[in-house]
C-alpha cells in the first residue's frame, strides 16, 4: 500500500529569495509572494505546515498600480477610539512608508490564523535597492507582472 508523504521540519528546506518590486503591479507581484511563503510552488506542499520559503522585497517604493487606484485606492487604520480613524491614499502611503503596502497586500493573502501570523514573519520588504541579508546568499526571483510582456 502507498503511504502519503508528510514533511517534518527537518526533511524542509527553506531557501531565500530576493524579489525586486520596482515596475510591478502590486497584486499579482503580492499573489506570487505569498505563494511562495507558503510553500505553494514546492512538491512538499503541506496546507496545515509552514513548508514555505523566506522573501526580501526590495525596491518596494517603486511597485506600481493600474487605473485610478494611485489616487482612489484608500488604506485606513484606526485606534479603536471614536474619531480614531486615519485614512491616507495609495501615493500617500508611498511617499511616508512604502514598505506597508507591500506587507498590507502580502498579509491579505495569507491564511487569518497563526499559520499565517508564522509565515508572514518570513516576508522581509526594503523601500531601496539595498537589504540585511546577504548573508543568507538570496536566489533571485523572477516575476512578471505585466501581461503580455516576456
Amino acid at each position: 500500500m502507498n503511504k502519503t508523504f508528510l514533511p517534518n521540519k527537518e526533511t524542509l528546506e527553506q531557501q531565500w529569495y530576493v524579489v525586486d518590486a520596482a515596475n510591478q503591479r502590486l497584486g499579482r507581484l503580492a499573489s506570487e509572494i505569498a505563494a511562495v511563503l507558503r510553500g505553494k510552488n514546492k512538491p512538499t506542499y503541506t496546507p496545515h505546515m509552514d513548508a514555505g520559503d523566506f522573501v526580501i522585497v526590495v525596491n518596494a517604493e517603486k511597485v506600481m498600480v493600474t487605473g485610478k487606484k494611485r489616487t482612489q485606492k484608500i488604506y485606513w487604520r484606526t485606534s479603536q477610539r471614536p474619531g480614531g480613524m486615519k485614512t491616507e491614499t495609495f501615493a500617500q502611503l508611498q511617499a511616508r512608508i512604502p514598505e506597508r503596502i507591500i506587507e498590507k497586500a502580502v498579509r491579505g493573502m495569507l491564511p487569518k490564523n497563526s499559520l499565517g501570523r508564522s509565515l508572514f514573519t518570513k516576508l522581509k520588504v526594503y523601500a531601496g535597492p539595498d537589504h540585511p541579508h546577504a548573508a543568507q546568499k538570496p536566489q533571485e526571483l523572477k516575476i512578471n507582472t505585466i501581461p503580455g510582456e516576456e
